[in-house]
């Protein structure tokens, strides 16, 4: 296919013809000032004053051809001048071109860099680096995602297969052991392919808001994991007060859920706790996340948010083994809340994660 000309080429030649048009309407009026205002003051007769001074016939004689020289001087001038100008003008545009042709060709490692004092170019310029720099760290950040949960969801169907072949070549293997592995392997496949579903649809931002309060949310996630917290020895503590928000009440308590069971899950052999505080303050509704357990090390915690990050135990055994999603779910259905979500290590350990959502009266 033919390459599509340049922009700034077009650009250009609009430029020096324009300035090559106005150096000619300029210069004719000049000519026109002279005239009204010079010649015809001069007499018009064929011998002038006492037949000494010029007249006005010998003025327009002589003065015509040295006004068309001059006005074909500044006509060549203002297009020669005016396609260097432009040429130089636009210079910056040729390289905001190629970067963009570049990024549009896959490559978005390209940069423009522009350099040079702060102008409507170098602004242009600044913008786009910024969105390239912001676009190439999503698609990374796809990429990573899509080659995980390609990992992810490999890693349940192959051991179902390992089963399933291992039970055709051993006739006599226990039936109940193997329904029974299969079975966990099965529901493990599926509490990952919804945790897929419920990430991507936080990503898209497609749910129906509704008037919410955090704090009655908290009260419905503690109530429902309570057994597990007794069952782990851990104390569930839920205080606060109202913190109202708008948003989807089943996404929001999912964001609440996760949070919970993860501060369950990983917290202190015995005796732990996890403390839920709900507050509204500084027009933000306020949901906070304390748990006690082991040091968490402040370089690990930024990335606990990353998809398929599952903290010190990259693999647990237990039946709340996860899917590394758990956080990576909460900080996309935060940001489709227009919220933030805050991660800090806790002073004697375990981890406190800060959830603010704007606030409705």
């Amino acid at each position: 296919m033919a390459r599509r000309p340049r922009f700034g080429a077009s650009a250009r030649l609009k430029l020096a013809l324009s300035y090559a048009g106005f150096l000619a309407v300029a210069g004719a009026l000049l000519l026109a000032v002279v005239w009204w205002y010079l010649l015809r003051y001069v007499p018009d007769n064929d011998q002038g004053l006492l037949g000494v001074s010029p007249n006005r016939y010998l003025l327009v004689h002589t003065f015509a051809p040295a006004a068309a020289g001059a006005m074909a001087f500044l006509l060549v001038f203002g297009l020669v001048g005016g396609w260097l100008l432009a040429g130089r003008m636009l210079a910056p545009l040729d390289r905001i071109t190629d970067a963009a042709r570049s990024a549009g060709n896959g490559s978005l490692s390209h940069r423009i860099g522009m350099t040079g004092r702060q102008d409507e170019f170098r602004e242009l310029a600044d913008t786009f680096d910024s969105m390239l720099d912001q676009l190439e760290s999503h698609v990374d950040e796809q990429r990573r995602f899509a080659a995980n949960a390609s990992h992810e969801l490999r890693t349940p169907l192959a051991i179902s297969r390992t089963l399933l072949d291992v039970a055709r070549k051993d006739p006599t293997r226990d039936r109940e052991e193997l329904l029974a592995r299969l079975h966990a392997v099965n529901t493990r496949a599926i509490g990952l392919t919804d945790a897929l579903l419920l990430l991507s649809r936080g990503d898209s931002g497609t749910f129906t808001r509704e008037p919410v309060d955090l704090s009655l949310i908290a009260e419905e996630a503690a109530e429902t994991l309570l057994p597990l917290a007794e069952q782990r020895g851990v104390t569930l503590d839920v205080t606060g007060g109202p913190a109202r928000t708008s948003g989807s009440a089943e996404l929001l308590l999912r964001v609440v859920t996760n949070l919970v069971q993860n501060g369950i899950v990983h917290n202190l052999p015995a005796d732990g706790t996890v403390t839920v505080r709900t507050e509204a303050s500084g027009g933000a509704a306020a949901l906070c996340v304390a748990n006690t357990g082991r040091p968490v090390p402040p370089d690990l915690v930024p990335t606990l948010t990353e998809p398929f990050r599952r903290g010190t135990e990259r693999v647990r055994t237990d039946e709340h083994a996860g899917v590394g999603l758990g956080l990576a779910i909460v900080r996309s259905i935060v940001r489709a809340h227009g919220g933030t979500l805050t991660l800090d290590p806790g002073p004697a350990g375990g981890l406190v994660v800060t959830v603010r959502l704007p606030a409705t009266p």
